[in-house]
């Protein structure tokens, strides 16, 4: 499934962050073995989120850019060359809607900050991968954004709706003015994705962020909802979230990261009875940054789960509906492959 070359290619491609190996004690280690499940789950799974992709280019068809976002990254991270690999009509289409649903003055991706964090992240991923020249044709040629002027309107409209924001987060629309650390998750990762592709960020908005983060998190682990102070409440999804932010925010030293990663560490078997997706999403890349060997683990326990649970067509069920819960799936197994850049080890 995996093709070679553009693993090789992927190291040259623009921000150079193509992932790789991860890094323990200053050597390169290629990984373990990966689970016999792994390989069937994500081929019957991309082979269900071909079919259902609307003309459009879109998955969920309400303008929720975040999950089309989702679905083209299951498909960057399958290894496929995507310009002339198995989905390179798929991952085309994907990306012509994201640009397309992009409000083009104000930069927004609707229909929540969400979306816009989810959409602004797998734009920065295919960023660089992808040959523009031979992505639209006929009237939309020439007429429309190319993604670095997309990523860029992405980062304005994030930028600006942090300062109106008195917690230096973000909450589910553009206009809010409270904050929340799920949604800050999202929308941090997009941000943090678009500098690592190149894209200018401003370092104030980052590091306004992850103090809200930091501010939100308790010296045990648990991280706290909205508002801003405390970490008052345990959700095993928040304490991912916050994990992965903080490593890939190059804040290992904070005593928050090593209290958030040693709690997630802790429960390897936890399972989430809502929002299941939303949680091994998280959990897989804040373990894989975080602890090696505990990801290793967790990654070999849910590749199980899994394979129990994958419907006939290759979907999953997910809270927001199948493309979601398939592409949160896939993206929970695409660390064995590791051509993700997000998926690189920081």
């Amino acid at each position: 499934m995996r093709n070679l070359i553009f693993s090789a290619a992927c190291l040259v491609c623009s921000g150079g962050l193509f992932a790789q190996a991860p890094v323990e004690g200053g050597a390169i280690r290629f990984g373990g073995e990966i689970p016999p499940e792994v390989d069937s789950i994500y081929e019957r799974g991309l082979g269900y989120l071909v079919k259902s992709q609307a003309d459009t280019g879109t998955w969920n068809g309400r303008g929720e850019h975040g999950i089309t976002g989702l679905c083209l990254m299951a498909f960057l991270a399958s290894g496929e060359d995507p310009n002339f690999g198995r989905y390179r009509s798929t991952v085309g289409r994907s990306v012509r809607a994201l640009i397309l649903g992009q409000d083009s003055k104000t930069g927004y991706f609707e229909s929540s900050m969400y979306h816009h964090g989810f959409a602004m992240l797998a734009l920065a991923e295919v960023y660089g991968a992808i040959d523009e020249s031979t992505l639209w044709t006929g009237a939309e040629k020439g007429k429309t954004r190319p993604i670095a002027k997309a990523l860029d309107l992405a980062v304005r409209c994030a930028v600006t709706s942090q300062k109106n924001n008195r917690w230096g987060g973000w909450r589910y629309s553009p206009e809010s003015t409270d904050a929340d650390t799920s949604v800050t998750g999202s929308v941090l990762m997009g941000l943090l994705a678009c500098r690592n592709a190149g894209i200018e960020v401003p370092d104030e908005a980052i590091d306004k962020a992850l103090e809200y983060m930091r501010r939100s998190t308790g010296t045990s682990g648990f991280v706290n909802y909205s508002g801003g102070f405390g970490g008052m409440g345990e959700s095993m999804n928040r304490s991912a979230v916050a994990t992965l932010v903080y490593a890939v925010g190059q804040k290992r030293d904070w005593d928050e990261y090593k209290a958030t990663i040693g709690h997630i560490s802790k429960q390897l078997e936890h399972s989430e009875s809502g929002h299941k997706h939303y949680f091994i999403y998280y959990m897989a890349q804040a373990l894989f940054q975080g602890d090696y060997d505990s990801w290793q683990k967790w990654n070999q326990l849910t590749a199980r789960k899994l394979a129990a649970e994958q419907a006939a067509d290759g979907s999953f069920q997910g809270s927001y509906g199948q493309g979601y819960g398939t592409a949160m799936s896939l993206l929970a197994m695409a660390l064995n492959y590791r051509f993700l850049p997000v998926y690189e080890r920081f």
